[in-house]
C-alpha cells in the first residue's frame, strides 16, 4: 500500500462522519445493491459521503447516474421484478420528484416496493453549513414536497436530524415491504443530511417485517365447497404471480377450471397450460356460476360483460378491497385476505376433501378444450402472413415470440398481442401497471438487464411509448452501463390509446369519420433507428412482412452475440 493511500485512510478515519454515510450505509444493510441517482444542487452530502467510502471501503449502494427521474424510477421496477430486492433512487429536490411522479403511480398500483429519496431546498438562509448557497435554492422549495405524490405511496417524511440517517431508511424498509409492499418517499435537506455524528457509522440490523397474509380456513372451506358444486367456476388473475404458478396450475387441472389471465402484467399461469383462456373473460364471464377473483383489480368490464345475475364471488389478495382505489365497485360474496399463493394452497387441500362427481369434471374438460380451440383458431388466423407485405401487430407479435424463445424477459408497454406469444414460465413477461403512466417499458427492461445479465431482455413498445420513455436518455444508460437490450417498436404512427378510446364512445359520431385519429395521430413519424444508432447501437426500419424474421433475428444476435444494444423500427401502417 503507497504511502498516499495509507495517509488516505488514516485521514478517513480521522474526518467526523456525517449522515449521508449512514444513509449509505443503512441502504446497504437492507439489501438495496445500487442507487439510481438523478443529481443536482441537493447531493453534496452524498457525494462526499461516496467519495469517504472509496477510502474507507464503507459498504454502500453502487451509484448509477440515470439522466432523467422517470428513467431512473422505470429501471428500479425491472431491478425489482428480477431479484425481488427492495431499490433506492433519489433524485433532485422537488423538479426531480415532480419528474418521477409518473412512474412512481405505476409502481403504487403494482406494490413495487421503492424508497424515492429527493433533496430538499436547504432550510437555513444563511449561518449554518449546508444551507442556501444557489439562487435556485429559493424558487424551488415548497410548502408541501411531498404533498405532490403523498397519494402514490405508502408513507413520506422529511429527515430533521443527522441522527436520524439509519432510522429513516429502516421504517422506509419497514413500510414499504410490509404487505401490500408499496412505494415510499424520503425528502432529505442538505444541512441535516450533511451534518455530523457523535458516533462511528456502524451495521444496521433490519427490523423483521410482518408476514404476508395466510387465508382464514373458514372462508377457504367455503370457497371449496362453491366450486365443488358449481357446474362452471372461473378463476381470474392478474397479477398473481410466480409463486402462486404451480399451486393454480394444479388446482386448475386437476378441477378443470378455467383461468383468464386478464390482463396479466406478470405470468400467471403457462401459456399452454390446458385451462389456460387467455387474457379477456368474454365468453366466459357471461356463463360462469362461481367466479376467483384473484389479485385481479379489473376483472372484467361492466359496461361490456355481464355476469349472471346469481353468479357468486369470491375476491382473494393481500387487498381483496383495492382499498386505494377511490372507486371500484365489482360484486363480492366471499373476500379472503392473503397472498395468491397461499390461498391456492390452501384451496387445494380444502377441495381434496370433496367429491367432485367425474361428469362435471369432464363436461367442464369439453367445454373448455372447445372454447380453446375457438380462441386458438382465431389467432392463427389474425397472425397469418398479411396480404400485401403489410405487417400487422398480431403477426408481429408473433414473430417475437418465435424470435426471442421462452427464456427471454418481455417488458411489454401496450403494443404486443399477448396471446400471440408463448410465456410458460415465470418471471418472463411483465406489462405496464394498471395505472398506464407511460415511459415505463424501456427503463423497466434496462433495470432488468442490470440485475440479469445473462438473460435477453426484450422492450415491446408503442411508438408513443417509446417517445415518452426518454428515449436518448435510455440508449446513453444502455452504452455507459453495459445494459444491452432488444427494443421492439410497435409504430403505427398513432397513441392507440387514445384512437382506441375515441372509437369506442364516438364510432358513429363525427370523430369517427377519420378513424379517431386526430389528437392521436404521430405522424410523420421520425427514424427512431436513428437514435439507438448514435449511441453505438444497431437500428434498423423495417417495413415489408417478408423481411421481418430476418430483421429481427440479426437485431436478437447483435444483443446476443456482441453484447451491443439493438433496435427495430417496425412499420404497423393502421
Amino acid at each position: 500500500m503507497s504511502a498516499q493511500s495509507t495517509a488516505q485512510r488514516a485521514d478517513a478515519k480521522e474526518r467526523t462522519p456525517i449522515a449521508g454515510e449512514a444513509f449509505l450505509r443503512a441502504l446497504s444493510d437492507h439489501g438495496i445493491d445500487y442507487l439510481f441517482a438523478n443529481p443536482g444542487t441537493d447531493f453534496p452530502p452524498i457525494v462526499e459521503a461516496y467519495s469517504r467510502a472509496k477510502i474507507s471501503n464503507h459498504k454502500v449502494p453502487t451509484p448509477l447516474v440515470i439522466p432523467h427521474e422517470n428513467l431512473a424510477v422505470a429501471m428500479a421496477h425491472g431491478a425489482y421484478a428480477m431479484t425481488g430486492k427492495p431499490q433506492c433512487v433519489m433524485l433532485h429536490v422537488n423538479v426531480g420528484t415532480a419528474n418521477a411522479i409518473n412512474n412512481i403511480i405505476n409502481l403504487n398500483r403494482d406494490n413495487i416496493p421503492l424508497i424515492l429519496a429527493a433533496g430538499r431546498t436547504p432550510i437555513s438562509e444563511k449561518g449554518k453549513f449546508g444551507g442556501r448557497n444557489r439562487y435556485i435554492h429559493w424558487g424551488q422549495e415548497m410548502f408541501d414536497q411531498a404533498g405532490m405524490l403523498r397519494e402514490a405511496v405508502k408513507w413520506d417524511y422529511e429527515m430533521r436530524t443527522p441522527e436520524q440517517a439509519a432510522d429513516i431508511v429502516s421504517r422506509a424498509h419497514e413500510v414499504m415491504m410490509t404487505s401490500p409492499k408499496g412505494p415510499v418517499y424520503l425528502s432529505l435537506p442538505r444541512e441535516p443530511l450533511a451534518g455530523t455524528l457523535s458516533e462511528p457509522v456502524g451495521e444496521v440490523k433490519p427490523r423483521a417485517v410482518p408476514a404476508a397474509p395466510y387465508p382464514d380456513l373458514t372462508l377457504i372451506a367455503k370457497l371449496a365447497e362453491w366450486i365443488a358444486g358449481a357446474e362452471k367456476p372461473l378463476i381470474i388473475c392478474t397479477q398473481s404471480g410466480s409463486a402462486a404458478m404451480a399451486p393454480l396450475g394444479r388446482l386448475a387441472e386437476k378441477y378443470a377450471i378455467p383461468v383468464v389471465t386478464q390482463r396479466q402484467r406478470v405470468v400467471c399461469l403457462p401459456s399452454d397450460h390446458p385451462m389456460h383462456m387467455g387474457y379477456d373473460p368474454q365468453g366466459l364471464i357471461q356463463e360462469a356460476d362461481v367466479v376467483i377473483v384473484m389479485e385481479a383489480d379489473v376483472p372484467y368490464i361492466p359496461n361490456e360483460q355481464h355476469p349472471r345475475p346469481d353468479c357468486k364471488f369470491a375476491s382473494v389478495g393481500e387487498d381483496p378491497a383495492y382499498k386505494r382505489y377511490p372507486m371500484r365497485s365489482f360484486p363480492c360474496d366471499l373476500s379472503i385476505t392473503a397472498t395468491a399463493a397461499s390461498a391456492m394452497e390452501a384451496l387445494e387441500q380444502a377441495l381434496a376433501k370433496h367429491s367432485i362427481p367425474e361428469a362435471r369434471i369432464t363436461a367442464r374438460l369439453t367445454r373448455a378444450a372447445e372454447f380453446n380451440r375457438k380462441r386458438k383458431e382465431a389467432l392463427d388466423k389474425a397472425a397469418a402472413l398479411p396480404p400485401g407485405d403489410k405487417i400487422t401487430f398480431p403477426y408481429l407479435s408473433r414473430l417475437v415470440g418465435e424470435c426471442v424463445g421462452d427464456d427471454a424477459v418481455i417488458f411489454n408497454e401496450y403494443s404486443l398481442i399477448q396471446e400471440q406469444i408463448s410465456r410458460t414460465k415465470p418471471d418472463t413477461f411483465y406489462g405496464l401497471s394498471a395505472a398506464g403512466g407511460l415511459g415505463w417499458g424501456f427503463g423497466a427492461a434496462l433495470g432488468a438487464k442490470l440485475m440479469a445479465p445473462e438473460k435477453l431482455v426484450v422492450a415491446t413498445l408503442g411508438d408513443g411509448a417509446y417517445m415518452f420513455s426518454n428515449p436518448m436518455v435510455g440508449h446513453w444508460v444502455s452504452d455507459v452501463h453495459k445494459l444491452p437490450i432488444l427494443t421492439i417498436i410497435f409504430n403505427n404512427s398513432l397513441y392507440g390509446a387514445v384512437r382506441g378510446a375515441t372509437m369506442s364512445m364516438f364510432k358513429d359520431g363525427v370523430a369517427g369519420q377519420d378513424g379517431g385519429k386526430f389528437l392521436a395521430d404521430l405522424s410523420p413519424s421520425p427514424a427512431f433507428e436513428a437514435a439507438v444508432i448514435a449511441q453505438g447501437g444497431h437500428g434498423e426500419r423495417v417495413e415489408k412482412a417478408s423481411e421481418l424474421p430476418a430483421a429481427l433475428a440479426r437485431a436478437r444476435d447483435v444483443v446476443v452475440k456482441e453484447k451491443r444494444q439493438a433496435l427495430l423500427n417496425v412499420v404497423c401502417p393502421p
